[in-house]
């Protein structure tokens, strides 16, 4: 994760076409290892405090982390309160992940308006 969000510097000239491409699909695919680590996140919780079995819990992880909520009725005060916590935090990791996923793209349009162009 050191490199995930390392650009270049002003002083050095914008990212080529396919290192532009490898970073896309880097940032593409921590994005995506977050997001299956959050839904398993979920579904252990629904799992533990639930007794769902995985199928159900993964549907209702998956639909709270999507933002739509949970798709069975929850019966214990410990899956509510999973629930709500759980809902909150997928709430924020969709920032973080759109953020992981823009920040190549934000990068090479605003490095081009101050690459310093100097020899």
């Amino acid at each position: 994760m050191k490199h995930l969000f390392h650009f270049e510097h002003r002083r050095q000239p914008v990212a080529s076409p396919a290192r532009f491409s490898s970073r896309l699909a880097r940032n593409g695919l921590w994005a995506l290892g977050i997001t299956v680590a959050a839904l398993v996140i979920g579904m252990a919780g629904y799992m533990g405090f639930e007794g769902m079995n995985v199928i159900d819990a993964f549907v209702n992880a998956a639909m709270i982390l999507s933002g739509m909520g949970p798709l069975n009725p929850l019966h214990t005060a410990g899956g509510k309160i999973f629930a709500g916590l759980y809902a909150i935090f997928s709430g924020l990791l969709i920032f973080a992940i759109a953020g992981i996923i823009l920040a190549p793209v934000y990068h090479r349009v605003l490095h081009r308006f101050h690459v310093d162009e100097t020899d």
